[in-house]
């Protein structure tokens, strides 16, 4: 039933004549080329994301299955499917997905409805049930709530193993302890100090494919984008993040790739009860990889713990410590003791090194791929990097002067988010509008739908259009602060400034050098494997300036 709501609302081929000629990924495969225009991909892109996208985060161990359905019967005001005792409703997508070859289907599929009744509805995860909320001010309150009513769902075992415990999923009054440890560390004048180190790891790809692209008689060079934003912006987090030790650092990145293939992989799949417990192929390779992970971050702390007061490092990790210690009085005088566990901390490491990298990746790879689309923006940007910098490399104070491409990466979080789904359950019954829901229910918030809203956006909500953005975020759309990518209230993404710094900071290093269009062999084809990004990856034709 959910993937309805992707299929109807998510168009990821924003509104533009020159989208003539992609061809849909069936013609890849030697079947008839489809001309593509503009909304047209609305039902084509997302197979593989309309199942996963509320499933993401949203796995949690299994009811009973005859209570839960009794429990969502008392959910009301919201229409939605009859309670169903199965396996999964994600299986729909699936067998779409293999219709398609593993690729996404044909642009002609046609779209259906979002809900009878139009407004919030009710479907089934197995036993499961969710509620889907449709409207700006229902989410509002679910995400402006300080009085500690919503909780997040719990994450499916292998997503706990990917982020940890950290302050993305922990809850309570553990989680004003977390935050009030890691706030400092992402403070805006710690933030510009990393900036140079942000540029010096863009720099070697700038030189490498200058280099190439000299090379050859057209001067010119293929670059497959997807992957490398991956790679640099985990090595820009290495660094950052764990500053002499970021050697060790990249080493958690790659155990961490294996952690979130095996994460996609599993994702639709209902945990029922104590299966997280067996020692299941799974099981055993994520129990693997999770103490690898522990193991290599616990040889990056524990010697700066040991340092006893000669620095713990100016990076994200030594931040974070400095934050984590408080003296106090003990037997032999003043003593340093931990706010936080080692296993907290640890936690702390796995998250902001996975969201650090991962969700800052996805944005570069959508910003390249519509200013591929768009080349009169493309060039507004050049031109805005070359007037406030030249050819000299971006500094912080500079990067908060390119009012332009602030425009540019908030619409590109608008159309291309790259988390798809947040999810919340109510910790007792409450109402939320004209909806009762019971304790525990989980809720829904399906951003790319909200981000297409036109009663919210305009008329143009399907268009690529940076120009809603002038005023700031505030005045972007007719209700504030409805971008929801880095989430919005209290639980807000921290590190929203630190993705910004480095987005901005990489597009200035490309941007001056090169202009870049699509590749002919680009297929279109969104996925969300817990991040949305190009199934078949983004292969971008770089071409140098002569400035």
């Amino acid at each position: 039933m959910l993937y309805m709501i992707y299929l109807h609302s998510l168009q990821l081929l924003p509104s533009r004549s020159n989208f003539q000629g992609l061809t849909s990924p069936h013609s890849a495969r030697g079947d008839q080329t489809v001309t593509v225009r503009g909304p047209a991909m609305a039902s084509s892109v997302l197979l593989v994301a309309s199942a996963t996208a509320l499933l993401a985060l949203g796995l949690r161990r299994g009811a009973p299955p005859v209570a839960a359905p009794r429990r969502g019967r008392h959910v009301q005001g919201a229409g939605g499917p009859r309670a169903a005792l199965q396996v999964s409703q994600g299986q729909q997508p699936r067998r779409q997905e293999d219709e398609g070859g593993g690729r996404c289907a044909s642009a002609g599929r046609p779209r259906p409805q979002l809900s009878p009744q139009g407004g919030p509805f009710l479907y089934w995860f197995g036993p499961q049930p969710r509620i889907c909320l449709l409207d700006y001010e229902s989410v509002r309150q679910v995400l402006f709530n300080k009085s500690g009513h919503f909780f997040k769902i719990d994450a499916h075992p292998t997503i706990l193993a990917l982020l940890g415990k950290g302050l993305v999923l922990v809850e309570g009054t553990d989680w004003v302890r977390h935050r009030r440890v890691v706030n400092p560390a992402f403070a805006m004048d710690k933030l510009k100090t990393m900036t140079t180190t942000m540029v010096s790891c863009a720099e070697p790809l700038i030189k490498e494919w200058e280099r190439l692209a000299s090379s050859n008689e057209s001067r010119e060079v293929e670059v497959e984008f997807s992957k490398l934003f991956q790679d640099l912006t985990a090595d820009i987090i290495s660094h950052t993040g764990f500053g002499s030790s970021y050697k060790q650092g990249k080493e958690v990145f790659h155990t961490q790739r294996q952690l979130l293939a095996l994460a996609v992989a599993t994702l639709l799949n209902v945990q029922l009860p104590g299966l997280k417990y067996l020692p299941t192929k799974n099981n055993r390779l994520k129990w693997m990889l999770d103490k690898k992970i522990k193991t290599m971050l616990m040889a990056i702390i524990q010697p700066r713990l040991a340092s006893n007061g000669g620095g713990y490092g100016d990076d994200l990790l030594g931040l974070m410590l400095e934050a984590c210690l408080t003296t106090e009085q003990g037997e032999k005088g003043d003593e340093l003791t931990l706010t936080l566990t080692m296993d907290e901390i640890i936690d702390e490491c796995k998250t902001f090194f996975f969201a650090g990298h991962e969700t800052t990746s996805r944005l570069l790879t959508w910003t390249m791929f519509l200013l591929s689309v768009y080349p009169e923006w493309q060039e507004r940007l050049r031109e805005e990097v070359l007037r406030e910098r030249g050819k000299e490399n971006p500094t912080a104070d500079m990067l908060n002067k390119f009012k332009e491409m602030t425009m540019v990466l908030l619409e590109t979080l608008r159309l291309y988010t790259p988390v798809m789904v947040m999810l919340r359950k109510p910790i007792s019954d409450i109402r939320l509008g004209s909806l009762s829901i019971p304790k525990g229910n989980g809720i829904a918030i399906p951003i790319p739908f909200l981000h297409r809203d036109k009663e919210v956006w305009g008329d143009n909500a399907n268009d690529f259009d940076p120009l809603r953005f002038e005023n700031g975020i505030t005045n972007a759309a007719k209700t504030p602060q409805a971008l929801l990518s880095f989430s919005i209230g209290p639980r807000s993404c921290i590190g929203q400034n630190f993705a910004m710094l480095e987005a901005k900071s990489v597009m200035a290093m490309i941007l001056k050098k090169f202009s870049f269009t699509l590749s002919s062999s680009y297929v279109h084809a969104p996925a969300d494997h817990i991040t949305l990004q190009p199934k078949f990856g983004l292969p971008i034709v770089l071409r140098p300036l002569d400035v």
